[in-house]
């Protein structure tokens, strides 16, 4: 027994899946202790949108540390906080009209998610926050309350309330009713929905099986959401910073939420870093009200500077877009040779996948593609969908190379024979 088995928690979930040891990462491709080079199609869950150790973003760390700068100052002003709160109001907020404040609430996304929920309660007065079917915000217990997943709801201990669920677009397989049963419910004194303070809700739900909301649907959502006086709260954890093309994922429905949660690739490194952007008229929080040990963590302020470089101009958009239509085009040639085994293709930009009728099979995908040298995962309720999130900055040889061992994964996987 390895000392991974031995010493560290039942709980650990993605290396069952990848039973090797890795040691180093460069762009897409991660490497093992043995020597053997994997392409990552996983990117580490969406925290490396710009690849392994980006070589600007790892200079521009260096040099950091090697100055003895300073790394760690809870909300203290510093250098590198300036630089970044600067370059991210002119690059990223200014162009597109957006005047949010940013709030800076510890490490994680789902510390963004839980200052979100907190400020539309202590703001609004009122408790209950909408969320929708499948969605995924978190694991902290706020997070997890709006939540869908039953076996994550199910490690809370406690009861999760202060929320309702609504049905998320296309969850009836195209019959959903565009939010003619929540606006009765909010206009019916009977139907025991307390006026909500909040919506909460992801364009693409990464975890929840990477289904798509319509830009209508989006819209229709940000409508119902100002006729009601209820805020609108975008959990971009996953999908924003370019994963689905724009910066943020809900740009391209036109809409402007009222808050907004980014994580994971704002660092553009992997280091631990989130926001909360709110309007500012929604800034009522007292000094300290909110805090965090680690909501000061310079390093990550210093990356996610140097990675706003990729968004002074559209050509990673185009580039994500371009890419994304390459990965649908290979997903759609792959479906319309499994007939029945699919049950739909999802997702959006860099951020798809492929939904098989049995839901083992998207596992068996996963471990195939392992044999062959690549790294997937899979998403959805019953994990039923093989996921795709390569870094952003893969190479047309190196995506084309993942779609191929993709192809030959899911003829293994169902036994079929090569084409």
């Amino acid at each position: 027994m390895n000392v991974f088995e031995r010493v560290e928690s039942e709980v650990r979930s993605y290396c069952r899946g990848w039973p090797t040891v890795f040691r180093t990462a460069e762009g897409s491709t991660v490497t093992d202790e043995s020597g053997r080079v994997y392409l990552d199609f996983f990117a580490g869950a969406g925290a490396l949108n710009y690849g392994h150790n980006n070589p600007v973003l790892k200079l521009r760390l260096l040099h950091y540390l090697v100055a003895d700068s300073i790394v760690h100052s809870l909300d203290a002003h510093t250098v590198a906080k300036r630089d970044f709160l600067e370059a991210f109001t002119e690059i990223v907020l200014a162009p597109r009209g957006l005047e949010y404040k940013i709030q800076f609430p510890g490490p994680s996304g789902t510390n963004a998610v839980e200052a979100a929920l907190k400020l539309a309660r202590k703001y609004t007065g009122r408790q209950t926050v909408v969320t929708f079917t499948n969605a995924f915000h978190g694991m902290t217990l706020g997070s997890l309350a709006v939540t869908g997943n039953s076996m994550k709801r199910g490690g809370a201990g406690v009861p999760l309330g202060h929320t309702v669920t609504m049905p998320y677009d296309n969850y009836l397989d195209g019959q959903t009713p565009d939010f003619m049963l929540f606006e009765r419910m909010l206009q019916d004194g009977g139907s025991g929905l307390d006026k909500p303070a909040a919506v909460i809700v992801e364009t693409v739900q990464g975890e929840g099986g990477l289904n798509a909301a319509r830009p209508e649907w989006l819209r229709g959502l940000a409508d119902l959401c100002r006729r009601h006086d209820m805020l609108l709260i975008v959990d971009d954890v996953q999908m924003g910073c370019g994963r689905t093309g724009p910066f943020f994922s809900f740009e391209e429905a036109g809409i402007v939420p009222d808050i907004v949660c980014l994580s994971k690739s704002l660092s553009g490194y992997g280091l631990p870093m989130a926001i909360t952007l709110l309007r500012p008229e929604l800034d009522v929080w007292e000094p300290g009200e909110h805090n965090g040990t680690f909501r000061g963590f310079n390093p990550a302020f210093v990356t996610a500077t140097a990675a706003l470089r990729f968004w002074t101009d559209d050509e990673l958009d185009k580039s994500t877009r371009a890419k994304g239509e390459q990965v649908r085009r290979a997903l759609a040639d792959l479906a319309d040779h499994l007939g029945d085994a699919v049950t739909g293709l999802r997702g959006r930009g860099l951020a798809q996948g492929i939904a098989f009728a049995d839901p083992s099979v998207a596992g068996r995908v996963c471990a195939e593609a392992f044999e062959r040298g690549l790294l997937m995962e899979t998403s959805g309720p019953d994990g039923e969908v093989a996921k795709l999130l390569p870094p952003l900055t893969i190479t047309d040889r190196e995506l084309t190379q993942g779609l191929e061992i993709l192809a030959d994964s899911v003829t293994a996987a169902l036994n079929l024979q090569p084409a």
